[in-house]
């Protein structure tokens, strides 16, 4: 369910028009719908309030400092993978205690950020940052709250790209290890173990992975409380999918309730990691057509938008839903939606049954709330676009658009190249 829906003939976003959005603000940008996140996250909320949990939300799907400040006044937590990503929660007011780190690359310098400020956890994962992270610890002369990010080896059913569980992936121990890891880590002045955690990919759209996961994780849970190892956490990363096109999903309340049973009675909290299933359908990426082109093999829309912006499509191959901002009827072309950069694979959609388009008509690439800016970037030198945020009948411009100076903030040409 979002607000993103005709009135009119006309698309909105909850009571705004997105042409209005458009005239007052340009195009491309990113639109976010208040109202659709904040319902997505008390959905959330409420399919797992029959026990203890802790939502955190992976700030990697969004990162954008309205939307993070939303969802920290509805009492979120965050998932953060990188010292900028705690900069950015901590700067939309979010609690440290309710912070997890995850992430297999984490420095020095991170960890000492995120110890200085009292995270509730890092999720280690690999024995060489635990030890990295008990010298870090040490130095400050405090303890570094861990779990240890276990790999299940759950085939968890989605692109290659976005599974993190299995025994090929660079993420987390092989649980085959982890009673061995656990043992180094108590063994650690400077390290508290708090919980274990796993991950086992993205974009879900099945129960089955995260129960099998869960159930294989807490054998483990089993035989480290039996080892006497204080487990009070939970972490089971996050991964639910969103419908893009024909997917069907499970709603949370299914995921709830499957994994209910499994935490009853264990004086366990759960830490859940949701962030696609809380920002992806809360967000749009609108954009203009530039040029209608006929090809000898296809016919191509030119749109103002491009692969630096909306990278899913050309990365994944991923599909995005694409509407008119003024209702038009089906069928009228079928084309490539492509953008003004110089790859053949900057597209955001391939073969597309679409209306009868023309010159300056406004498109929303729907479903673009989650990994859409958060990986967008420069290249070709085009500015990061801006975003906007609805609330009822008023929008908010969240982000300024990129000016041409920004490009080049930070550069230096030395003076050896001024000369002569």
């Amino acid at each position: 369910m979002h607000h993103f829906q005709y009135k009119d003939g006309v698309l909105y976003c909850e009571g705004v028009s997105l042409e209005g959005v458009a005239r007052e603000v340009g195009t491309p940008c990113y639109v976010y719908s208040h109202s659709t996140l904040i319902r997505h996250y008390r959905v959330m909320e409420e399919a797992f309030s029959a026990f203890p949990h802790l939502i955190c939300f992976a700030v990697k799907a969004n990162s954008n400092l309205a939307v993070l400040r939303a969802l920290v006044r509805e009492g979120s937590g965050m998932d953060i993978v990188s010292g900028g990503e705690l900069f950015r929660a901590l700067r939309a007011g979010a609690d440290p205690t309710k912070i997890v780190f995850a992430g297999v690359g984490k420095t020095e310098r991170e960890m000492e950020y995120a110890l200085r400020v009292g995270i509730l956890m890092f999720n280690v994962e690999s024995e060489q940052e635990l030890e990295t992270l008990q010298g870090v610890a040490c130095r400050l002369d405090t303890k570094a709250p861990v779990a240890l990010r276990v790999n299940p080896d759950v085939d968890p059913k989605t692109h290659p790209y976005i599974s993190t569980g299995l025994k090929k992936s660079k993420f987390g121990i092989s649980i085959k290890e982890a009673v061995k890891e656990y043992e180094k880590a108590l063994s650690l002045p400077c390290i508290e173990v708090k919980g274990v955690h796993c991950h086992i990919g993205s974009q879900i759209t099945q129960v089955e992975p995260f129960v099998d996961a869960l159930q294989r994780v807490l054998v483990l849970v089993e035989e480290l409380r039996e080892m006497g190892v204080g487990i009070s956490y939970v972490d089971m990363g996050g991964g639910l999918g969103i419908q893009y096109k024909d997917e069907d999903p499970p709603p949370p309340s299914e995921l709830a309730r499957s994994v209910a049973p499994l935490l009853a009675e264990r004086d366990i909290t759960l830490i859940l990691e949701p962030g696609r299933v809380i920002a992806g359908n809360a967000g749009i990426l609108l954009t203009k057509v530039l040029y209608l082109k006929k090809g000898e093999l296809k016919d191509f829309v030119v749109v103002d938008a491009a692969m630096n912006d909306l990278a899913r499509p050309s990365l994944y191959g991923a599909y995005h839903a694409i509407l008119p901002v003024v209702e038009k009827p089906l069928g009228g072309m079928v084309a490539d939606v492509v953008g003004p950069i110089c790859e053949s694979g900057d597209f955001l959609a391939q073969e597309r049954e679409l209306p009868a388009l023309d010159r300056g008509d406004l498109l929303a690439v729907m479903s673009a709330g989650a990994y859409g800016f958060t990986m967008s970037s420069n290249y070709n030198s085009r500015p990061r676009v801006a975003e906007v945020m609805v609330k009822g009948g008023e929008f908010w411009v969240v982000r300024e658009r990129e000016a041409y100076e920004d490009l080049v903030k930070g550069e230096r040409i030395p003076a050896f190249l001024l000369e002569g």
